[in-house]
């Protein structure tokens, strides 16, 4: 009998890239919730590089790092491809997730996670890369194929959890009239199935976010 245990947390977009996967696939696992403040010996054990979620524990061996797990549940498990047959469409899926990983979310990081001068340049760097995406996007339903995939899934945090930092921070850098396609793509992407019956808690995501967002009070 196959044994699965994702280690992961319900409020990251990194485990839930691993969580749609294995849905895709039809594969049942047991999510273990990891606690970023307080990791267990199981996470240290199993990721010893990094020491971070997701890892994915298959069979009593460890795989880590979200987007390197993606691929190894397309290549192990049988059902939707979630990487195309195609070579030049698997290399355009990786190249648009590296994008997205390496380029946009760090980007993001700055501008609601900054310095305030760290914040605000990097405002014009996020306004140029999602007009690269709204480029690409455009005729387009998902970035590779007429379903889900890769690149799809590595963009979940840019389609679900973008929209409520926007709103727990009050700094909104995607509007329609800005983006169009950007956002009739991250409605297609939020109103599939897979997608929307498995996202995590709205209000739970904004809570968090708005305590991170608070002003610490001054000591008196």
């Amino acid at each position: 009998m196959t044994e699965m245990k994702l280690l992961g947390n319900s409020l990251s977009p990194f485990t839930h890239r691993v969580e749609w996967a294995l849905k895709i696939k039809g594969v049942e696992y047991e999510l273990i919730v990891e606690d970023p403040q307080n990791k267990s010996h199981l996470l240290l054990q199993s990721n010893p590089v990094y020491k971070k979620i997701p890892v994915l524990i298959h069979n009593g061996k460890p795989i880590s790092e979200s987007m390197i797990i993606l691929e190894y549940i397309d290549e192990t498990f049988e059902g939707p491809s979630i990487l195309s047959k195609d070579p030049y469409e698997r290399a355009l899926a990786r190249f648009w997730a590296k994008f997205l990983d390496e380029k946009c979310l760090p980007a993001m990081g700055k501008v609601y996670f900054g310095t305030e001068e760290e914040s605000d340049k990097a405002k014009d760097e996020c306004d140029e890369l999602l007009k690269i995406l709204d480029n690409e996007l455009k005729d387009k339903k998902f970035f590779v194929g007429d379903k889900i995939g890769f690149a799809d899934i590595a963009a979940n945090l840019m389609a679900f959890w973008m929209g409520i930092i926007e709103e727990a921070s009050g700094i909104i850098l995607v509007t329609s009239e800005k983006f169009p396609n950007y956002c009739v793509w991250r409605e297609e992407y939020l109103n599939c199935s897979q997608v929307k019956d498995n996202l995590p808690s709205k209000d739970a995501l904004f809570a968090h976010f708005q305590a991170r967002f608070q002003p610490v009070a001054a000591p008196k």
